[in-house]
């Protein structure tokens, strides 16, 4: 009798183990059940990142009188230490680079109309994670007058460039083990460069354009589906006829494999050169809509010199624009950030199942992220924290080109929250291939997270602006 209870009581204790295993298992593990979609209007997140934005863009006077603007710029080289990983390629398991191959930088330009200013800071590496960009926002706030939603950060995302920048398991898969004197040394950088370039200001003259060049982009995911192939430029011109250029394009940096193990900036590195060798001063590259925007190299070109040959079309194909460029000394100068909850976290195993966002957060992924505009003019720059889909930007583009706005889409502002792509692929896309990195992998805040972005991308725009405008259908 005793054994038979004594039995009973270990398989009750093993039965009570096992289904407390079970329930942390889900609880931590998953799966999960995926969500579906929501009413935006009606969640708190949307609505605080909407009352975030007015808040910050009304800190912006805008006239109708602008003051003259100012301008100035500066370049800082990057320094790294020798063991330093490489990042962009999980297949390089974090090891260190062996040379250098063409240098990285980190530029700044600072533009000022008199009541307000803008930083924009352009960076060799693959993103500008959370940690660097609130040291600088917080170091330069102390040393100048120039607040955290008027800095404006990008990445040309380079898969060449210097890793270790990150905590946890996720950013060491694309960028190796996190080195604190890394993240603190590539901050401390641009703090320097900002400053810098504030302090080099001086009387100018802007100008703006952009050219469309098909041949060096196309659309990595989908055939048949539309591509961003828009080559944008910003010249400013100071009265010693000093010259910084911006210029931005979509296409991923990705003519080098990871079986490089040197440091490098791609083409837009290429790019970059070559405009200061064409037309002097200093440019700055901003990484546009990368997502499922990959790059196409001249025929037979590969490797290093695909980059070069890419590089060099992308900035003859600008120089070409520039005769008879009109330069205005009296622009309008604001800036809207704000940090912002995205829609929870859905990392997908399949259409109806998904890891729990506890072991999400554990691996160092969240939902927090921080949007950024920056008007100079009639073109407004919009930094999102993603690789931010090409296939998006287009329809963004054109509905702002309708209002009078030049709209710049750019990815890597500060932050990263995966890939943003059109909602409409979310539960139809494959999980083989560059569709399921994309979608599944790299896919983070579940099927509204492009609606979402773009809904306060939209707002951005009409917050800068001044006033509002017209809707747009969200993909």
């Amino acid at each position: 009798m005793k054994s038979t209870f004594r039995r009973k009581r270990i398989a009750i204790v093993l039965a009570g183990i096992l289904g407390g295993g079970a329930v942390l298992g889900v609880t931590f593990v998953g799966p999960w059940p995926t969500y579906g979609k929501v009413e935006l209007e009606k969640t708190e997140y949307y609505r605080e990142a909407l009352a975030a934005m007015a808040r910050s863009a009304a800190r912006s006077e805008r006239t109708a009188t602008p003051g003259p603007l100012a301008a100035g710029w500066a370049t800082g080289p990057m320094t790294l230490p020798s063991a330093t990983p490489l990042a962009g390629y999980g297949s390089r398991g974090g090891r260190p680079a062996t040379g250098v191959h063409d240098p990285l930088f980190v530029k700044a330009l600072v533009l000022d109309d008199g009541r307000d200013r803008v930083a924009i800071v352009a960076s060799d590496l693959l993103i500008v994670p959370p940690g660097i960009a609130e040291k600088v926002r917080t170091a330069v706030a102390r040393r100048l007058p120039l607040t955290a939603d008027g800095i404006l950060f990008n990445a040309s995302h380079t898969h060449s460039g210097p890793g270790a920048f990150a905590p946890g398991w996720v950013a060491g898969q694309f960028a190796g083990e996190y080195d604190p004197a890394v993240e603190a040394a590539l901050a401390e950088l641009m703090v320097g460069t900002i400053v810098r370039a504030y302090e080099s200001r001086g009387p100018a003259r802007l100008g703006r354009g952009r050219v469309k060049v098909r041949e060096h982009v196309c659309n990595r995911t989908r055939r048949n589906a539309p591509i961003d192939p828009d080559l944008h430029f910003l010249l400013v011109e100071k009265d010693d006829r000093s010259r910084s250029i911006v210029v931005s394009y979509a296409a991923h940096p990705t003519l080098v494999g990871g079986d490089n193990m040197k440091w490098s900036a791609g083409y837009p590195g290429a790019l970059t050169r070559t405009l200061e060798r064409e037309l002097g001063g200093t440019a700055l590259f901003l990484a546009g809509a990368m997502g499922s925007m990959g790059p196409r190299a001249p025929a037979g070109e590969t490797g290093f010199a695909a980059t070069e040959a890419v590089g060099r079309c992308l900035a003859l194909r600008l120089v070409a624009e520039l005769d008879g460029l009109v330069l205005d000394d009296r622009l309008e100068v604001a800036s809207a950030g704000i940090a912002l909850e995205m829609p929870p976290l859905q990392v997908r195993w399949n259409r109806w199942l998904r890891l729990s966002p506890f072991l999400v957060r554990g691996l160092g992924v969240d939902n927090r992220a921080w949007l950024q505009g920056v008007r100079i003019g009639e073109s407004v720059l919009i930094g999102t924290p993603s690789d931010f889909s090409g296939e998006i930007s287009v329809e963004l583009k054109a509905w702002a080109a309708e209002l009078g706005w030049d709209l710049w889409v750019l990815s890597f502002n500060g932050d990263y929250i995966g890939y943003v792509s059109p909602d409409r692929y979310y539960t139809t896309a494959s999980r083989k291939g560059r569709e399921g990195y994309e979608m599944y992998l790299m896919s983070w805040c579940g099927p509204q997270q492009a609606e979402y972005l773009v809904r306060l991308l939209r707002r951005m725009v009409e917050e800068l602006a001044g006033g509002r405008t017209v809707g747009l259908e969200v993909p």
